[in-house]
């Protein structure tokens, strides 16, 4: 038994050898063809311009910017943050919150920080910042947007914070709102009247000095603590004697105080602390005894930060 198909009834879309067909079908398809090609195109632009990458693609650079994106419920390991050496050593320095949220730098001088960059209002922004201070002479100016976390900072006194001793010292810098307010942190050393350090200063910040000649020879030591070795010269029965401390740690408004450390008989002296200035103070000391006393006494002395407003 045999049969026959009549080409014509095919829709029109089936080609029939030495006779005209109908071509829409092929038409229609290419069309489909073209736009699902255009449109994967298009999403594959989109993953491109969009997606998070471990490398780049072929062809483009690798950028992985959030542009402030939320990421959520996300649990993180092995993370780390861009360190950054600012060139600045002196001077005023601008710290970029964009260029890294830990960065370092090396004094050759005084230097003034100034902040850019924080997240808007409303987002926190967190950064570190690593300072080596090469000389005691050096200071940080903070701006005048740091007014919280200074209560107790060592060495701080309207804004502007000095070193006992050179070294590496670390503070954290937050803000929500843009910079305007801002809080400090110090992050290496224990604040003052803290638990753990009591009331005073740590290691390095005090030196030792050796009086010369006699006992109302001046001597300089800029310290904020530190041991003065009078010179061991008689002192007469009931005599007493002044000497100037020159100390570029000491302000008019500062109080100085002083206590016999050793080296002298014991209830023979009195000792006090006046003509505070900048820069200075007089110690003068009274033999208390019956006779004349030749010692070599040991004066423990520190300067008490203090405002008149």
């Amino acid at each position: 038994m045999s049969s026959s198909i009549n080409p014509n009834n095919i829709d029109g879309n089936f080609p029939v050898a030495g006779q005209p067909n109908n071509t829409q079908g092929f038409r229609d398809n290419f069309t489909n063809i073209k736009t699902n090609f255009d449109t994967a195109a298009t999403e594959i632009t989109d993953l491109e311009t969009k997606g998070i990458f471990k490398s780049a693609l072929t062809g483009t650079s690798l950028d992985n910017n959030m542009a402030d994106n939320l990421i959520y419920a996300a649990a993180i390991r092995d993370f780390s943050a861009v360190a950054v050496q600012l060139t600045a050593t002196s001077g005023t320095i601008t710290v970029d919150y964009s260029a890294g949220h830990y960065q370092a730098i090396s004094t050759t001088g005084s230097i003034s920080l100034n902040f850019t960059n924080f997240p808007a209002a409303g987002s926190a922004g967190m950064i570190r910042l690593r300072i080596s201070i090469t000389n005691t002479a050096y200071t940080l100016t903070l701006p005048a947007a740091v007014s919280l976390g200074t209560t107790g900072v060592q060495g701080y006194a309207a804004n502007v914070i000095t070193f006992a001793a050179t070294g590496t010292y670390e503070f954290g810098f937050s803000t929500t709102d843009s910079g305007t307010t801002i809080t400090i942190f110090d992050l290496n050393r224990p604040l003052l009247g803290s638990a753990e350090s009591a009331v005073g200063y740590s290691t390095g910040t005090g030196g030792v000095i050796t009086q010369a000649t006699d006992k109302s020879t001046g001597v300089t030591l800029n310290k904020r603590c530190g041991q003065i070795t009078m010179n061991n010269a008689a002192l007469a029965a009931a005599a007493e004697v002044s000497f100037t401390l020159t100390n570029s740690v000491i302000a008019a408004t500062d109080v100085v105080m002083v206590s016999i450390a050793s080296g002298a008989t014991a209830g023979a002296y009195s000792v006090q602390c006046d003509a505070t200035a900048a820069g200075s103070c007089r110690i003068s000391v009274g033999n208390r005894n019956a006779g004349s006393l030749g010692e070599a006494i040991v004066l423990n002395f520190v300067v008490i930060k203090s405002v008149a407003a």
